[in-house]
């Protein structure tokens, strides 16, 4: 079965940065459209930024300017770059694709 797996995620201040990477298996990657999600405490989870096979974005209005999405097709891995991160955008990241959930990575950012 497809399984997705997350990494990068941790601690960090008010305006740093992070890469998230996401590692799909027993999938042909480039065949599918990639996305992060999030999930803050007490809230839905929602839609960050989504890839499509060809290179197409598309970002929730949150992470427009901070956040960029992009897939490594030979490496089977798709990655959020977050740059100036708020407090507010602490939650637990999950990657999805081909009706698939990875099992999350938690961003946390505080002083």
């Amino acid at each position: 079965q497809v399984q997705l797996v997350e990494s990068g995620g941790g601690l960090v201040q008010p305006g740093g940065s992070l890469r998230l990477s996401c590692a799909a298996s027993r999938i042909i990657f480039s065949f599918y459209t990639m996305a992060w999600y999030r999930q803050a405490p007490g809230k839905e989870r929602e839609l960050v930024a989504r890839i499509t096979t060809g290179g197409t974005t598309t970002y929730a209005d949150s992470a427009k300017g901070r956040f960029t999405i992009s897939r490594d097709n030979a490496k089977n891995t798709v990655y959020l770059q977050m740059n100036s991160l708020k407090p507010e955008d602490t939650a637990v990241y999950y990657c999805n694709g081909a009706q698939t959930w990875g099992q999350g990575t938690q961003v946390t950012v505080s002083s």
